[in-house]
């Protein structure tokens, strides 16, 4: 399946509804303009597994692009819209991006990287830009795109994204598919899935409220595209507004985490009240693990049409629990559906069902970390399992039930933030003598970033040094990778290797708790 074929079919049908303006893309301008888009890329020589990059907000142009990608074989790299300059340089040069693109709304943004992406020729900015822009180095989108004619291009074959998680070393690392050079509107696993489990297709009306950024809202939105559904974009979450288009769009599914669980769970009785969410049929959730009583109250309020999985951008398997099976398996993140579950200990030893070790997938789909082979090397059993570096067990029924996370990973809202990058840079600030990173538990977000720092000199410990370092740290990474709160140690506990054991200052913050939920 593939939106060109609904463009044939029900070409006035709307592909998705941005939720803020009311703008809508039917079918059929969908493919046109994904149509012109691709004939845009070839233009410039670009050819299939070559790539390009998305600096992009929730932004009505998002799908077209991706799509003009997908049937010109091409790679995109979608990029947070949080990120700073100096990151989004680092992802596009990384990817070997040949063409970016961003937007008026990242302006300010998009000024800071003119002197940057060194190798990239082709500059785009959608909704501008005026003229003292364009002449700094960005073309008009619009404009462009409108040159181009609406046929298909020639050599249409299948691309698809690469998206980033962090690397070793903090820095993020793209995670690439290992696929087969496939037709356009070839059957990938997800659509299977979102058609069987999910009850997605033609009538289906998806309530997007994530960052398209994410690999889930951009894959799940596309599989409602490619199976003739409509998705409803939200620009930015908000609790009330959310319940508010639910009866508005006559919502069945959408996809959310569990900080917008809490959050819903917050509002007033008579709020939640107001709004009719019947026309729910199905709503997922993942990105950061759920505390028992949030879904519990979820599943008491919206019935018994709460979808959990476990999974990543690897793609490298899946687990998968429906309501009644999370209510018989509390905690559970499901059954394999793709893959096999395996369990090791630290030497690689498989174990019992029950026993708690590192979670690998056995015959999942390859991958690979772009530009990585060591790190590709580290997430590879012996047996040529693949893992995502969580901690958990398998019970008697073959359920997946995680207990710890990728290392000293931090999941504060279902986004995963990893500490190595921001203390990598901590540790170079003047007044900085070794300073540790890591999650404490945070009630609406799961878990928020701690620093916790040992000063030069223990005289400068206090709120202006830790107002210092903060604000340090949002010059030069997004917000949500810098600490909300510093604390000070005279000496921080490494062994005489310099292995910083960062579980025992990370354990005083979780005392009294059994997960870091």
């Amino acid at each position: 399946m593939h939106p060109y074929i609904h463009a044939h079919k029900n070409p006035d049908k709307p592909a998705y509804i941005m939720a803020g303006s009311g703008e809508t893309v039917t079918y059929r301008q969908l493919d046109d303009q994904s149509n012109r888009i691709a004939q845009l890329f070839r233009s410039l020589g670009l050819k299939a597994g070559d790539h390009v990059a998305l600096f992009l907000e929730n932004n009505p142009r998002y799908f077209e692009i991706c799509w003009g990608a997908q049937r010109s074989g091409l790679v995109y790299t979608a990029i947070s819209s949080r990120l700073t300059a100096a990151e989004v340089d680092y992802i596009v040069t990384d990817c070997g991006a040949r063409l970016f693109i961003t937007s008026k709304y990242l302006a300010d943004k998009a000024a800071e990287l003119r002197p940057l992406l060194k190798g990239v020729a082709n500059r785009y900015m959608i909704d501008g830009p005026n003229s003292d822009e364009e002449a700094a180095g960005y073309e008009s989108w619009e404009q462009t795109v409108a040159r181009f004619p609406a046929t298909p291009i020639a050599d249409q074959t299948a691309g698809h994204d690469m998206l980033y998680s962090s690397g070793t070393t903090g820095r993020p690392k793209g995670v690439m598919p290992v696929l087969e050079a496939q037709p356009i509107d070839f059957d990938n696993p997800l659509l299977a899935i979102s058609r069987k489990l999910y009850g997605i297709d033609q009538d289906t009306i998806y309530l997007s409220p994530a960052p398209l950024y994410h690999a889930a809202p951009l894959r799940f939105n596309m599989s409602v595209m490619r199976l003739g559904g409509t998705s409803v974009i939200m620009k930015n979450f908000d609790a009330e507004e959310f319940l508010k288009l639910i009866p508005r769009h006559k919502a069945t599914h959408t996809q959310v985490v569990p900080t917008m669980f809490v959050r819903f769970l917050k509002l007033p009785d008579d709020v939640r009240a107001k709004y009719d969410v019947s026309s729910l049929k199905c709503a997922i959730h993942a990105a950061a693990p759920c505390p028992i009583p949030t879904k519990e109250a979820m599943i008491n309020w919206w019935g018994p049409i709460i979808w959990e999985y476990y999974g990543g951008t690897e793609g490298n398997g899946l687990t998968m629990c429906n309501a009644q099976e999370w209510m018989t398996h509390k905690g559970t993140v499901g059954r394999a559906i793709v893959g096999k579950l395996k369990v090791c200990d630290d030497e690689g030893n498989e174990l019992p069902s029950g026993e708690s070790g590192t979670v690998y997938f056995a015959d999942g789909r390859p991958f690979e970390y772009h530009n990585d082979p060591r790190k590709t090397a580290e997430s590879r059993h012996a047996k040529g399992w693949t893992t995502l570096g969580d901690v958990g067990y398998v019970d008697a029924d073959g359920f997946l039930h995680l207990t710890d996370r990728k290392a000293f990973m931090i999941i504060s809202g279902g986004v995963n933030i990893y500490p190595q990058e921001c203390e990598n840079l901590l540790i170079n600030h003047p007044k900085v003598m070794d300073c540790a990173v890591f999650g404490v538990p945070n009630a609406d977000f799961g878990e928020e970033v701690k620093a916790v720092i040992q000063p030069r000199d223990m005289a400068d410990a206090g709120p202006d040094l830790a107002e210092e370092l903060i604000a340090y740290c949002k010059e030069h990474l997004s917000a949500i990778k810098c600490p909300r709160s510093v604390d000070f140690e005279a000496e921080l506990p490494r062994h005489p290797t310099g292995k910083l054991y960062k579980r025992l200052l990370r354990d005083r913050y979780w005392q009294g708790r059994t997960a870091k939920i």
